[in-house]
């Protein structure tokens, strides 16, 4: 997993991730998206390194923005930024910290609420009203708030999540994803109630035809 919007700013992936955030920006012009869950159907299908891009992205445009690893049994977004895993999510939850552990990422305007210590019931953590009140209060700190679940075949965190939100994007990987799990975990979230603003293509062949406009 790389941050190539940092290491390679001017790429076609680079590139790419900037066009998601122009995407999701103009989704709801009236009603702009403020909180958004990114998941996947399955496991290793580049959720992780989506949502960690889309939110550099997100911050260079101004947007002061929040990453939160709601993935809270295989954490991995405190290694993408080089930074520690606790305290996070579960330590601000758990004991009724009034300070959000926050943790500056080195990009303007980007701070990551790591996952914390691993709670024994990540799903019934997440359901709880301690998140409501946690998702106020991020409320009032970011323009947005992007979190981090777990593939959603996997467990259901991802659903009890994406109810709490504005909408969640579904992170499809191109050469993997199979399309009996992508269309599983649509009628999954669909039955949850959640609100799915559309889908993330990962690992697409690149396109011959657009040559090498942004080198």
């Amino acid at each position: 997993m790389t941050l190539i919007t940092l290491t390679d700013p001017r790429s076609p992936i680079s590139e790419a991730y900037r066009t998601l955030r122009t995407n999701l920006s103009f989704y709801s012009l009236d009603n702009p998206l403020r909180s958004l869950v990114v998941t996947s159907p399955a496991m290793a299908e580049g959720k992780s390194t989506t949502i960690a891009n889309l939110a550099v992205t997100m911050a260079q445009s101004g947007r002061k923005t929040i990453l939160v690893d709601c993935d809270l049994r295989r954490p991995s977004l405190h290694t993408l930024f080089d930074l520690k895993s606790e305290p996070g999510l579960t330590t601000a939850v758990l004991n009724n910290e009034s300070d959000l552990p926050l943790q500056e990422t080195g990009v303007e305007n980007l701070w990551l609420l790591a996952s914390g210590p691993k709670p024994p019931n990540p799903a019934d953590l997440l359901g709880s009203r301690k998140i409501d009140q946690l998702l106020e209060r991020l409320s009032e700190k970011a323009d947005l708030i992007l979190f981090d679940a777990p593939p959603v075949i996997a467990v259901t965190d991802a659903a009890v999540l994406g109810a709490k939100v504005d909408g969640v994007l579904l992170v499809i990987n191109a050469g993997k994803t199979r399309r009996d799990h992508s269309e599983r975990a649509k009628e999954m979230l669909e039955k949850a109630k959640v609100r799915i603003i559309g889908a993330a293509l990962t690992n697409a062949p690149k396109d011959p035809s657009i040559g090498d406009y942004y080198s």
